[in-house]
């Protein structure tokens, strides 16, 4: 993992210092997965809440405050975000204790806790703060509850909201934020950051990543199973990929992870290779994998883009399916055999 995501996002956190005197009642952090707008909005909570702040805003490490912080307990700070992601940290920090079917969205009964937490005084008259991540998480029903709370917010309180996809949100809900676009940084200096946190060829995973630093980091330490070598070589096989093999063998390195690895990413690995494919079919350059760029200019010639776009219009339904229990060794089966005849088709 990067340790600072500060040092990649230099100019959104001077933005977000200049506001500290200033704070608007709510922002909404704007960027693609992974560029980490988490990452910021939590050590911008954590300056914010420090009863020592460093010159440069972040939290000194060493009060009270950043202890409370630390572990989870400060008083005027609430994290919302589905259960299901909270266990995916879990098991990343070795705790592979897991609740059953874990909620992927952020519950009506999470926000209705937050009364409590906006009804009393804050801790030593200080701020409080209300995280929640990813905002998209929050169905229609959520988004409305919250609603309330963002129009009439108590005074010194402070709602930050982690967005990836803000089409998703109630246009009521993005019109009450100020929103600050997190973009990609610069290739050259995520790399960087990617190579001293021991990522080794920093630049494929950037890629793959479509720009976004941490996830990077994220796909190259699920890939130390070998489940994206194994991929790469058998998609860019000009002979064809056997589809029953392949998934046996991402069958057993997903079970060995013990969730580690999602098979969400093996979908979205695959939605990125029809997107290169329909990039090559068009005479242009890759954006996901422009080390393959020869080979899959040949796996796409004479292909048909619209049957492509088609392709990658069923990847975004079997996206969706893989967040539900299924038979993982038949739903790779059905998916390598339906990318094995678009090829040959």
């Amino acid at each position: 993992m990067i340790a600072n995501a500060i040092s990649i996002h230099e100019s959104i956190w001077r933005r977000l210092q200049s506001q500290r005197d200033r704070l608007p009642h709510a922002m909404l952090l704007v960027g693609q997965r992974g560029v980490g707008k988490f990452a910021i909005a939590h050590a911008f909570a954590a300056g914010l809440l420090c009863e020592s702040p460093r010159a440069d805003g972040t939290a000194c490490a060493a009060c009270a405050a950043c202890n409370w912080f630390a572990t989870g307990g400060h008083p005027d700070f609430r994290l919302l975000q589905p259960e299901a992601l909270a266990d995916e940290e879990e098991a990343a920090g070795g705790d592979e204790r897991k609740k059953e079917k874990a909620s992927q969205q952020i519950t009506i009964a999470q926000v209705r806790a937050l009364d409590d937490f906006l009804g009393v005084g804050t801790h030593r008259a200080g701020l409080r703060i209300v995280l929640i991540h990813p905002a998209e998480a929050m169905n229609r029903n959520t988004a409305n509850a919250l609603l309330k709370s963002l129009e009439e917010p108590p005074p010194g309180t402070l709602f930050m909201l982690c967005c990836s996809e803000p089409l998703r949100l109630l246009p009521t809900i993005r019109s009450r934020c100020q929103t600050v676009a997190v973009n990609p940084p610069p290739a050259a200096i995520s790399e960087r950051a990617l190579a001293a946190a021991g990522v080794a060829d920093p630049g494929r995973w950037l890629a793959l990543a479509g720009g976004s630093p941490l996830l990077a980091a994220e796909l190259a330490g699920s890939a130390r199973d070998g489940w994206a070598d194994l991929l790469t070589r058998q998609l860019l096989a000009l002979d064809g990929i056997d589809a029953s093999r392949l998934a046996g063998d991402l069958e057993k390195i997903l079970k060995d992870s013990r969730g580690r690895l999602p098979l969400r990413i093996i979908v979205e690995f695959m939605q990125k290779w029809l997107v290169d494919l329909n990039l090559a079919a068009n005479g242009m350059a890759l954006r996901y994998f422009p080390l393959q760029q020869a080979t899959i200019s040949r796996l796409a010639g004479g292909l048909d883009p619209l049957r492509l776009a088609r392709g990658y219009r069923a990847l975004l339904e079997r996206r969706r399916a893989a967040e539900q229990p299924l038979n993982v060794r038949l739903f790779l089966e059905g998916l390598f055999i339906e990318y094995q005849g678009l090829i040959r088709h």
